[in-house]
């Protein structure tokens, strides 16, 4: 079963909000290949949404080759969706990097607290190495929509020259 939560203090559109929930499940196992969605109706009157939200929504995933509708009987999730595991932790690490910017918070502080909070939670880094934040480094990267993230120095700071164009 899909459970669709949203979340009304995020900026993204709804339409993005269900299209990265209808991943999640696919990652999660909550949607496997096969698996019938709710209806457009269905689902828009349990999220208190417009239709056409979910219409949106539905078609976006339709065209990234997640879903298929199979007329008359409904909408489902196609044989060969994959679940994204690393998109989907790239859009969840540019969301919170996105919040921290606006809190004034920097990379590495980001970084140290949540990994504190991680580890007062019990939780372990299960499939990446724990690198320390002084040696990472990452190069401009394309996102979904064509906007590119800051290069990070290895101080996890965006560089000169990033995407604000001085330094942070």
């Amino acid at each position: 079963m899909l459970l669709v939560n949203l979340d009304p203090r995020d900026a993204r559109p709804l339409y993005l909000q269900i299209m990265d929930e209808v991943r999640r499940a696919l990652v999660v196992g909550t949607l496997r290949a096969e698996d019938p969605v709710p209806s457009v109706r269905e689902l828009a009157s349990q999220l208190v949404v417009n239709p056409r939200t979910v219409l949106q929504a539905y078609q976006e995933l339709e065209r990234a080759g997640i879903l298929y509708v199979r007329r008359g009987q409904g909408t489902f999730v196609a044989s060969d969706a994959r679940a994204d595991r690393r998109g989907l932790a790239r859009d969840v690490a540019k969301r919170v990097l996105l919040e921290a910017r606006r809190n004034g918070l920097g990379v590495e502080e980001l970084i140290k607290t949540i990994r504190k909070v991680a580890a007062e939670e019990g939780e372990e880094d299960e499939e990446e190495p724990h690198l320390p934040a002084s040696t990472a480094s990452a190069s401009a990267t394309e996102g979904r929509y064509g906007e590119t993230s800051p290069k990070l120095a290895p101080s996890g700071r965006a560089s000169e020259g990033g995407k604000h164009g001085g330094k942070k």
